[in-house]
């Protein structure tokens, strides 16, 4: 089994180096080879373009090949190695990011049952301390610890769409605008 914890060590200052912030590294296993998946952004636009990803899958095939060579491998099997934005509908994973995303509906998997439920599903009202907050759909405001949180993500909507245009387009071939009106046509 792969070490999380040690991949996140050995990733960390490469994307640190770059000027990111490193979301989240996860391996998955599935029906092909093995992923080692790494979401990324730049603290202030919070998002990664291709150039980005490309820098720091160099610098991390680097550092691993480097390991390798003094039969330190992190990853003593075949995997593929895949690097990304964390997205629209983002996963929260750090503190910040209920800081960050408050106002927005969210989905939070829980290791312990809060209120009965075992997920809450509404609008992120934020992190005190480390107590997140969010008003359930159905069981209303309710608190849990970070440390109770197995996975949480955004949910696609409007207002997320909205709060996420691209603060830079550079590299996008076109944008196109419509209003409303233009859109129920």
């Amino acid at each position: 089994m792969t070490d999380i914890v040690a991949l996140t060590n050995l990733i960390k200052p490469e994307a640190d180096a770059l000027g990111f912030d490193l979301v989240r590294v996860q391996f998955v296993s599935g029906a092909d080879e093995p992923t080692l998946q790494i979401m990324a952004e730049r603290p202030e636009t919070g998002q990664l373009n291709i150039d980005d990803c490309a820098a720091l899958s160099r610098r991390i095939s680097i550092k691993f090949d480097a390991l390798e060579e003094e039969g330190r491998d992190p990853i003593d099997h075949a995997y593929r190695l895949e690097i990304s934005s964390p997205g629209i509908d983002r996963p929260l994973t750090r503190a910040k990011d209920y800081t960050n995303w408050a106002g927005h509906e969210a989905r939070i998997n829980l290791i312990e049952a809060v209120a009965g439920k075992k997920q809450l599903r509404g609008l992120l009202e934020g992190i005190d301390g480390n107590i997140i907050k969010i008003d359930d759909r159905k069981a209303g405001s309710q608190e849990t610890p970070l440390t109770n949180v197995h996975s949480a993500k955004l949910i696609l909507t409007d207002a997320l769409i909205a709060a996420t245009i691209p603060v830079s387009t550079e590299g996008a071939d076109e944008i196109e605008e419509q209003t409303l009106e233009e859109q129920e046509d």
